[in-house]
């Protein structure tokens, strides 16, 4: 990719391929940000992600703190129906979805990206909280609550702090979904100056021909994001995926 962005037009499928293009044709990068409004849809993509992340954290963490630490009646069967939901394909429920968002007048907006995550954050990130509140010792509630604290505040002051690991794990998770979302935006956004750059990324594809260098240069700039959120929490990620179970061990 970061060499198919460096060459000229029409040498992308050059023979025998160039790793190193010759010339370098830096100047791709800025095509691509003043061909299309990339700052706009760079700006959309991370107000949708960052909301979206938000929500997803904060619900999943407390209804995976509700699951792995709170008694009340039947917790494990809503366990269970939670963890069962993870086989539905979300194609499934895409007409259902879309229908239910019609109906709100949601349509062109961002409220059908962001408001479901605002709604329980996905039984795959309930269950990565579930799991991990479930090995931190309950010594620690018990005595919170001699205490005289309430679970909000145990959950708050005592487990949140304690869950680093966890939170960066589900909020890459988020972040990777969210950022790279194509088929959502496409259904619900329709005004060009509300897309996505993974819907932006589509205007470098011609009706008969493609861009294959600018298309790479935007396709570059948009993971740099992501390269730099998991250099700055790699190391709680890993520690999150290894105690949640999700590297197998």
């Amino acid at each position: 990719m970061l060499s198919t962005s460096l060459k000229a037009t029409g040498r992308e499928f050059a023979y025998p391929p160039e790793l190193i293009p010759n010339p370098v044709i830096w100047h791709n990068y800025v095509t691509v940000v003043e061909a299309v409004p990339f700052g706009l849809w760079f700006r959309n993509t991370m107000v949708i992600t960052l909301s979206a992340l938000a929500g997803t954290v904060i619900t999943a963490s407390m209804a995976g703190f509700a699951l792995a630490r709170l008694r009340f009646r039947e917790r494990e069967a809503w366990l269970l129906l939670v963890i069962s939901t993870m086989m539905l394909p979300g194609v499934v429920t895409l007409i259902p979805r879309f229908l239910i968002f019609k109906s709100l007048k949601w349509m062109d907006t961002y409220l059908p990206l962001v408001v479901p995550a605002w709604c329980g954050g996905g039984a795959f990130n309930v269950f990565l909280f579930r799991q991990f509140f479930a090995s931190i010792p309950p010594e620690f509630d018990e005595a919170a609550r001699m205490d005289g604290a309430s679970s909000f505040l145990i959950f708050t002051r005592i487990i949140m702090p304690l869950s680093r690991p966890v939170l960066a794990t589900v909020a890459i998770f988020s972040f990777l979904d969210n950022w790279n979302a194509f088929m959502e935006p496409l259904i619900y956004i329709s005004t060009r100056e509300k897309f996505t750059l993974a819907i932006g990324l589509n205007a470098f594809r011609g009706r008969y021909s493609t861009y294959y260098a600018l298309l790479m240069a935007a396709s570059a700039i948009t993971v740099v994001p992501i390269i730099v959120l998991f250099f700055f929490t790699q190391r709680y990620f890993i520690q999150g995926i290894t105690i949640t179970g999700l590297a197998g061990r």
